[in-house]
């Protein structure tokens, strides 16, 4: 038996045959030709055909992972017509007089070199993508279909890394989960598990020899067991089951209320990052949604959404809820969430810097186009708008003069729209001790517990020589979490909590004690916190 270990992006138990993965990544030959013009024209329509398959992708994934994920194809499409990518392999065939798949490896590595070296996260991010627009322009030349699983049971797979455009052509139902020796937490592959609900891992160093061997991976504890032992087996497979019965178990509180032993109830809302994760919700009985991270619309595109296309967006969550509350966070971009058509200068300290409400605030246009597009989806559900990184009452009394600009506007173009509730995040240590302030200028207040706890322990969470200081139950921030719902209550707000935090099930009572009204956490959570809450009293006792 070997074992491996590596971080777990998404828990749960699954056994089977490793998979892994080749990429298709295809070994090019140099070669001389005599006719550039027909090699460039060889090239061309190979360009012309991997666009038409981009275009197709997109479509699929639109589908299956939602737009702001489907939208990567769209990168894709127009790197592959980029004109210096283009230029660079046309003036390799030429000047060179070599072959065209030469000339698109090349041209792809010179130009994923270029990216990885940049200062910047979000442009070292497209190495990846112009290495997989590259490898799927050799593929064409080379007459190469795409990869498949090339299997009919179901497997684990096993990869380097899985890019975009991979991971969207997978036949879903024959992955038992994913295993990669690179990525992140925030991967494509891990938002593809997490989606899936299947057990993910990353950071682990696989071998070869691992092909076709039976395995266990344990999302729970981030281990992998390559041709386990009788013993581990039989205690996996016990797990597994045991997970299995919770599930079954969980499905009974469909339909039944949120109310503590003593009566109270709770409102449990989902967690979305786009429309694709709406069958979540809906299948995991969500009263509402707590948190809708609206920058999804704005990552992995390479223009502004506009105001349409955010309201097809805002209008088709908000009629699919039927009447449910909708909280929509309006654009939280910065720190480790770039776009580069946004232009954001490099900073020392960027979780400290220039983003979320400050951009919004300084590019009043933008921050006016989103608002105008949520108002208009207002006519179709129940929406409420909330805005994050707050930290002091002119900001927000700025924001509701921005909004009443908005609605004059609509009001003058007679587009009709309805008045909605309007709240903000507390994530800032300011915004927690001038609750009291900020009570009485909004509806209500969501707690965002990973960026509070960040900056209240003065911790960076994305540093892992930091894991073990971050401890988001410090009395630090359970005091704060205490102060911000008494607050909240005597300023006439309704108050939750839509961070990570508000899914540990080892704090709900505290929660629920300290008068809290809402917990937003992601789709899968729901029944679990149902459960839960049903087992807790919501009042001290005497």
């Amino acid at each position: 038996m070997k074992i491996q270990q590596g971080k777990s992006v998404y828990k749960g138990i699954a056994i089977g045959k490793i998979s892994i993965y080749q990429n298709g990544q295809q070994v090019v030959k140099r070669r001389h030709v005599d006719d550039v013009e027909a090699e460039i024209k060889r090239f061309e329509d190979a360009r012309d055909l991997a666009v038409e398959q981009l275009g197709n992708l997109y479509e699929k994934a639109l589908t299956e992972v939602g737009e702001a994920n489907a939208a990567i194809f769209e990168v894709h499409q127009m790197m592959l017509e980029d004109l210096d990518y283009e230029e660079s392999i046309i003036n390799i065939i030429r000047n060179q007089e070599l072959n065209a798949e030469y000339a698109v490896a090349s041209t792809g590595e010179n130009f994923s070199e270029m990216f990885a070296s940049m200062d910047d996260d979000y442009m070292k991010g497209r190495a990846a993508d112009v290495k997989d627009v590259s490898e799927r322009l050799v593929r064409v030349l080379s007459g190469v279909g795409e990869e498949r699983l090339g299997t009919d049971e179901p497997v684990i797979i096993v990869a380097d890394d899985l890019a975009p455009s991979e991971t969207i052509q997978l036949d879903k139902s024959k992955v038992l989960a994913f295993i990669t020796r690179h990525g992140s937490v925030n991967s494509h592959t891990a938002i593809l598990a997490r989606m899936m609900n299947i057990p993910a891992l990353i950071g682990v160093d696989f071998e070869q020899d691992w092909d076709g061997a039976l395995a266990v991976v344990d999302g729970f504890q981030g281990t992998v067991y390559v041709e386990p032992t009788k013993e581990v087996l039989e205690e996996k497979r016990r797990i597994q089951e045991e997970e299995k019965e919770k599930e079954r178990l969980l499905q009974n509180l469909k339909g039944e209320e949120n109310i503590t032993l003593d009566g109270r109830k709770i409102n449990l809302f989902a967690n979305i990052g786009n429309v694709s994760d709406l069958g979540a919700v809906l299948q995991n009985d969500a009263g509402g949604i707590g948190l809708f991270r609206s920058e999804f619309l704005y990552l992995e595109r390479d223009t502004y959404p506009t105001e349409e296309e955010q309201f097809q967006v805002y209008k088709r969550v908000a009629e699919t809820m039927g009447g449910k509350k909708v909280i929509i966070r309006t654009l939280d971009i910065g720190a480790d969430k770039q776009a580069d058509y946004f232009n954001l200068d490099k900073e020392e300290n960027p979780a400290l810097g220039y983003r979320a409400i400050r951009i919004c605030l300084d590019r009043t246009d933008i921050f006016k186009t989103q608002l105008r597009a949520i108002y208009r989806a207002s006519m179709f559900g129940t929406i409420s708008i909330m805005f994050p990184m707050i930290i002091s009452v002119e900001e927000v009394r700025r924001i509701k003069e921005i909004i009443q600009e908005v609605k004059d506007e609509l009001k003058q173009a007679q587009v009709p729209y309805k008045d909605v509730e309007i709240g903000i995040m507390i994530e800032t240590p300011a915004a927690a001790m001038i609750s009291d302030l900020l009570a009485k200028e909004v509806d209500f207040f969501s707690v965002g517990t990973n960026d509070l706890t960040q900056y209240t322990l003065a911790i960076d969470r994305q540093n892992p020589k930091l894991d073990h200081l971050y401890e988001p139950d410090h009395p630090a921030i359970m005091r704060m979490l205490k102060m911000i719902a008494d607050n909240g209550h005597k300023g006439g707000c309704w108050v939750g909590i839509c961070g990570e935090l508000a899914a540990n099930l080892e704090l709900t009572e505290e929660f629920l004690k300290m008068g809290y009204d809402e917990l937003s956490v992601s789709p899968t959570f729901i029944l679990p916190l149902r459960q839960k809450v049903r087992e807790s009293k919501a009042l001290i006792d005497a």
